[in-house]
């Protein structure tokens, strides 16, 4: 039973939509701005630096709180693993926004930042060479959630971890899908072009 409310309780707090109250702060609307993508790689398009850093870190916190919940609700790793999981599904399908919300990188950041921290800290530095020989966000999300999954599956990191790993990593390349489209056409954004009206 514990298990249960553990994994409800990682998507509702990855349900709650940060990156989307910061900015209706500022008067956008995500859904209808930028990307559309409820997530703070769109705030830092649309909205400024400081509201999307702000985004990432209390995303992050969703998935960190997630696992911390877990385990103190059930010490379960399986249970913990499913929660993490959970929460970065709340981040992409969010019950507050009618299922529609980001992509899930920074939740399953501070989820796997206390699951597998020698792996998560690896991609976190290959997340960050990515985005700054390319300047693609998009880029440095898909390497670095591939290599939480290369590094997860050399290292000691517990079977279950490695599978939530993959399936985690699963739903982000999923969710990248039409960045990848844009990447192949040549139209994704870099980092500092900013779009307020219109998608992109």
């Amino acid at each position: 039973m514990n298990a249960v409310l553990a994994v409800t309780l990682g998507y509702l707090v990855g349900s709650i939509p940060f990156a989307y109250l910061l900015s209706r702060r500022h008067g956008i609307d995500l859904r209808r701005a930028g990307s559309g993508n409820v997530g703070a790689s769109n705030v830092l398009r649309t909205t400024g630096v400081w509201a999307a850093v702000l985004a990432m870190m209390l995303d992050g916190v969703k998935g960190t709180l997630a696992v911390l919940m877990a385990q103190l609700l059930s010490g379960s790793l399986i249970a913990t693993v499913a929660a993490a999981f959970a929460s970065i599904l709340g981040h992409v399908y969010p019950v507050w926004l009618r299922f529609r919300g980001g992509k899930g990188v920074a939740t399953a950041a501070g989820a796997f930042a206390l699951l597998a921290p020698e792996a998560m800290g690896i991609a976190a530095a290959v997340f960050l060479i990515a985005v700054i020989l390319t300047r693609f966000i998009s880029v440095g999300s898909i390497a670095g959630a591939l290599t939480l999954v290369i590094v997860a599956g050399i290292t000691d990191v517990p079977g279950v971890v490695a599978i939530g790993a993959t399936a985690s990593t699963l739903i982000i390349v999923y969710r990248h899908r039409g960045n990848l489209t844009r990447l192949v056409a040549g139209t994704e954004r870099r980092i500092g072009q900013r779009v307020l009206n219109g998608r992109v």
